[in-house]
């Protein structure tokens, strides 16, 4: 079994003025809350845009988890002329007044476009309404994610305040579906 160096770089933005200004969409791109909590339609997006940046650890998951997991968050979804391009997912944490953006990225159809960017600013902004002026938000990317994911987070005025790695287990990235690589 072989491993990877893996690195976890956690983002956060103190003050909503770090955020900066709304980027503008691009034409034909819009961003709604899925105002219902649907596990088929969240496990959807997570496949999708995880597909082939390794994301797996919801892979397992039932429906009874993804429902409990997906209880009190708020799933923001970007379409371009009604096709999903991407998603942000948003936390509440109550232990500290804080908002996690637990999920972020794009189909890969739809990345070099400017809707992660304008996406990002927009979940942003969403996350800092739950937050409040004096709250926190805060996410997590990692050496597994997309190429540019660290770098928009950082243009969108989010500062790394921690930095782990460590060693896992390599896996294959998932695909849309089972065994579609």
């Amino acid at each position: 079994m072989s491993t990877v160096d893996v690195t976890t770089w956690y983002l956060e933005q103190t003050s909503p003025q770090d955020a900066g200004p709304l980027v503008p969409a691009p034409e034909g791109v819009r961003v709604v809350r899925a105002e219902i909590v649907s596990p088929e339609l969240s496990r959807f997006l997570y496949t999708a845009v995880g597909q082939d940046v390794t994301w797996t650890d919801r892979l397992g998951w039932d429906h009874a988890r993804w429902t409990k997991e997906l209880e009190g968050t708020q799933t923001w979804i970007a379409y371009e002329r009604g096709t999903p391009a991407g998603y942000a997912e948003l936390a509440a944490r109550e232990d500290d007044g804080s908002v996690e953006i637990v999920y972020f990225g794009l189909i890969p159809a739809f990345r070099g476009r400017r809707i992660g960017a304008h996406l990002l600013s927009y979940a942003t902004a969403r996350a800092w309404d739950l937050a409040g002026p004096d709250g926190r938000v805060w996410l997590h990317t990692c050496s597994k994610d997309g190429a540019h994911a660290r770098t928009n987070y950082e243009r969108r005025g989010f500062r790394v305040y921690r930095t782990e790695v460590e060693w896992e287990e390599a896996v294959a990235a998932p695909g849309p579906w089972p065994n579609a690589f």
